[in-house]
């Protein structure tokens, strides 16, 4: 089985977001099932070349793409990361080289369809013929039909098939009707309710979902809902219309760097078996955080982006409405103004049981993983979400709202069998509060409150068990 993975971003080369630690963890999963993976990405002038020991292919020829009447010059680096696992990198300074990874320039569109192209002939040159080229988001959503309308003359892909993943979608890639033809394909494909064009303007993930072989999103419940109007971000309808090739697999999780029987990053380590020590993570993360280190009040945390997807306003209103109640709250985050600047105010009203750290620090998140009693993801929408895999895995109760990979992973403690933490239904100040009383009665039940803990931390939620069932998906198409 051949995979050609393509993509804007891959961890740990360039990240901006959950994007890149699927397309850094999947394709070497995928690998222990021996598979052989090309992943393809941009070359930024971002990534740090002599770090990973990324090279020019010398034998690679001259080559370029034709964006609309101009022509751009590309060649190909490399890294081998073993005999399955090849990252090839698409250099062009003229698009790539602007000290970030995405930009607002005016031809950002132009950007995406040279690299696209670039991919397809790459693999042409290379002459490696892939059975499944594995498209993620807008900025690879051209390739399905790329191959079927401007290469389908060449039998290297004649029976390749595709997919694409959408990780999030309201990105989308809207641009002016131009960038159709930039992307070479004729007028004649520019027609009103067409697969190019929406609302009067290019959309390069709408033509993906009409072109590929089979659309996959990052959760089961999250390929549910972007078919519904409150979910689909106006492309609900043509998702229906594809509803049975739509597939969710559940993101996994790198069960190496969060573990915390061996997480280096935590105080003392710990596992199921002894979740025990995870109070002497909480007694340091109050210290850190500049709290007493009085144990027996819950304390809850965030990290996240502070955005208007994540359901702030609720837990701002929270905290104006609770101030009676005996409780503590970390918030590591950064985002919308409006957000961060209402936050600091409460914590600067309420020092002995707010604190707010605006930023991001990685070793910080993982001691507010580790040493939280709950975790807070009132999320409006949640493709997949990785932070309540992580506290479950931490032994850290989450309080979610029922959508998206949220559902799919936390379970409410109703459920006195398989219950992992606490859930609520609608996106409601009442239902959010409610869920809060309910975790204050789950910490003061000690015997109840270790068994949703370990139910918590016995779940899988490795990239192995993902990867058999893209593996699987992979396979049924091929036999298509």
């Amino acid at each position: 089985m051949k995979v050609c993975f393509i993509t804007s971003e891959c961890a740990p080369f360039v990240k901006t977001g959950g994007l890149a630690d699927v397309s850094g963890s999947l394709p070497e999963a995928l690998t222990s099932n021996g598979v052989n993976v090309k992943v393809f990405l941009p070359l930024y002038d971002v990534v740090d070349t002599k770090k990973f020991g990324i090279v020019k292919l010398v034998d690679f020829p001259p080559a370029f793409v034709e964006i609309g009447d101009e022509k751009r010059e590309f060649c190909i680096h490399s890294y081998k990361k073993n005999e399955n696992l090849e990252f090839h990198f698409v250099d062009c300074p003229y698009y790539f080289g602007r000290g970030i990874v995405y930009t607002n320039d005016k031809d950002e569109n132009e950007r995406f369809i040279m690299f696209q192209h670039a991919v397809l002939k790459s693999l042409q040159y290379l002459q490696w013929q892939p059975d499944i080229l594995h498209c993620n988001d807008w900025q690879s959503s051209y390739i399905p039909a790329m191959l079927k309308l401007q290469y389908s003359w060449d039998k290297l892909f004649e029976n390749s098939k595709t997919i694409l993943s959408i990780h999030n979608i309201g990105y989308q890639g809207i641009f002016e009707p131009d960038t159709v033809r930039k992307a070479g394909f004729g007028d004649s494909c520019f027609v009103l309710g067409g697969p190019f064009e929406f609302n009067g303007n290019a959309n390069f993930l709408k033509t993906g979902i009409f072109y590929s072989d089979v659309v996959s999103t990052v959760s089961p419940k999250y390929a549910e809902e972007i078919t519904t109007s409150e979910f689909g971000s106006g492309l609900d309808g043509v998702l229906r219309a594809r509803k049975d090739n739509i597939r969710g697999i559940l993101n996994g999780i790198d069960t190496i760097e969060w573990n915390p029987l061996t997480d280096k990053l935590i105080p003392k380590n710990y596992s199921y078996k002894n979740p025990e020590d995870k109070k002497y993570n909480k007694e340091k993360l109050l210290q850190k955080a500049g709290f007493d280190d009085e144990t027996d009040i819950p304390l809850y945390g965030i990290v996240t982006r502070l955005a208007w997807q994540k359901g702030i306003e609720l837990i701002i209103e929270l905290c104006e409405k609770t101030k009676s109640e005996n409780f503590r709250l970390i918030v590591l985050g950064s985002g919308e103004k409006e957000y961060e600047e209402k936050l600091t105010a409460l914590s600067i009203e309420n020092p002995g049981k707010i604190k707010v750290f605006l930023g991001y620090n990685n070793e910080f998140a993982h001691l507010i993983t580790a040493g939280s009693d709950f975790f807070f993801m009132p999320s409006r929408y949640e493709p997949c979400g990785l932070n309540q895999m992580y506290s479950l895995n931490y032994g850290t109760v989450p309080i979610v709202r029922e959508v998206g990979g949220l559902a799919d992973t936390v379970t409410d403690i109703s459920n006195e069998k398989e219950g992992n933490g606490i859930t609520f239904r609608d996106f409601v100040y009442e239902e959010f509060e409610q869920a809060f009383h309910r975790s204050r009665k789950l910490f003061e039940d000690t015997k109840q409150m270790e068994k949703v803990i370990q139910r918590g931390m016995k779940n899988d939620f490795s990239w192995e068990k993902s990867a058999g069932e893209y593996l699987r998906l992979y396979e049924s198409l091929k036999q298509n």
